[in-house]
């Protein structure tokens, strides 16, 4: 109860009102309709920058190929932040030179998914998706990009070439020994 009395805030817009704070952001056009924006508090921090993960999703999913992101910020040791990740299902033979040149022209710099994870299409519905289809992102930022932990292939994004290349026990030292440029 005391939970959820904290999500009820009062006297908003005049005294004795009470609303119940969801968590959704959403804007109301000039027809009195409301659209779902963004959900407020899922977002990451990643070089002084707040990141909003369904701004990211929706910009990956914009590339031919890539059907689904799900996407949520990573520790890295030494660095301020989180590094944005994103878990996704794309076609085996996407080009990661052309996602990559996309993303970063559809994104601003500190909000390019530093790593992308693939998964199958079968990986993704059983293993991190709600019997709802939501996705969990728990487990894909407890294992974060660790080669040791996650089983999929992982990709980097390259600042110098803008493209996606394959992540493994080498990068993952140089990233986590402060070696890699991120």
């Amino acid at each position: 109860m005391q939970e959820t009395s904290k999500k009820v805030i009062k006297d908003v817009f005049e005294k004795g009102d009470c609303f119940y704070r969801t968590g959704d952001l959403i804007k109301r056009d000039s027809k009195g309709y409301l659209y779902f924006v963004d959900r407020i508090g899922d977002t990451f921090r990643w070089k002084g920058e707040n990141v909003s993960t369904n701004e990211v999703m929706e910009a990956l999913t914009a590339f031919q190929g890539l059907h689904e992101a799900n996407v949520y910020g990573v520790s890295i040791p030494g660095k301020d932040g989180r590094a944005g990740m994103a878990a996704v299902v794309m076609d085996d033979n996407i080009d990661l030179a052309k996602l990559g040149e996309f993303i970063a022209k559809a994104l601003p710099q500190y909000a390019v998914p530093l790593f992308l994870r693939k998964l199958s299409a079968e990986t993704a519905a059983t293993q991190f998706a709600t019997g709802t289809f939501k996705y969990q992102k728990v487990a894909l930022r407890s294992e974060g990009f660790d080669p040791n932990l996650v089983k999929d292939p992982v990709f980097m994004f390259d600042q110098a070439t803008k493209t996606y290349v394959p992540f493994g026990p080498a990068q993952h030292e140089a990233v986590i020994s402060g070696k890699a440029k991120l």
